[in-house]
């Protein structure tokens, strides 16, 4: 006989076990990666080439994203101060009119960066991808990534599950520039990169040809 008290009570304990899946996943990936993580550039020493993580140079609104010029002020800094010598910007490039490593690199060059050092990551679409082709096509093992404090944990997560020996220079970062929906997004995201990497075993969705750095 069907019982809505024993539907109810199956729906309480699958949604507990969620909870404590999305919350020891999060854990896990922040207290596992945390000493990696840094503020001040001064403290970056010995990962001479930087992976910055796409983002859109636009809100939906029209708007400039902080993510984006954060991101990219942080990398002109780092070459200036000599602490970065060559940039892989990675990101998506879905369509004709949107290419989020053209926008970092025609960013990055206004500030001062060399087009030289700067290497074009088209295949970017997701962090995994970005994080696995810094090593599998351009042949870095040792590496600096560029991104917000919410997102650095992930990426350093996913650079040690690929034997990557990365550090994360945390980017500018106020409560008004993230909205609680990126830091609730983000939560998922982490369990989302504990399966792919621990359970589903998910690869890049581009690999391709080895382009190995000029440096």
């Amino acid at each position: 006989m069907f019982s809505w008290r024993k539907l109810k009570w199956v729906m309480v304990a699958l949604f507990a076990l969620a909870a404590i899946l999305i919350l020891c996943a999060n854990l896990w990936v922040v207290i596992s990666t945390e000493d990696k993580v840094f503020t001040n550039i001064n403290s970056l020493d010995g990962h001479k080439v930087a992976l910055v993580l796409g983002t859109s140079k636009k809100l939906t609104s029209g708007a400039s994203n902080p993510f984006f010029e954060n991101r990219i002020k942080a990398a002109a800094e780092l070459y200036r101060d000599g602490k970065i010598s060559h940039f892989i910007v990675s990101g998506d490039n879905r369509t004709l009119y949107y290419n989020e490593p053209m926008e970092m690199k025609k960013a990055l060059i206004q500030l001062g960066v060399p087009e030289t050092v700067i290497t074009l990551d088209y295949a970017g679409l997701r962090t995994l991808d970005s994080i696995v082709r810094s090593k599998e096509i351009f042949g870095q093992e040792k590496i600096t990534i560029i991104t917000q404090s919410f997102h650095c944990y992930r990426a350093l997560f996913i650079s040690n599950f690929y034997d990557i020996d990365a550090v994360a220079l945390v980017t500018q970062d106020s409560t008004a520039e993230t909205p609680i929906r990126v830091y609730i997004r983000e939560c998922f995201a982490r369990t989302k990169a504990v399966l792919d990497l621990y359970v589903l075993n998910t690869a890049p969705r581009h690999l391709g040809e080895k382009e190995p750095l000029d440096i």
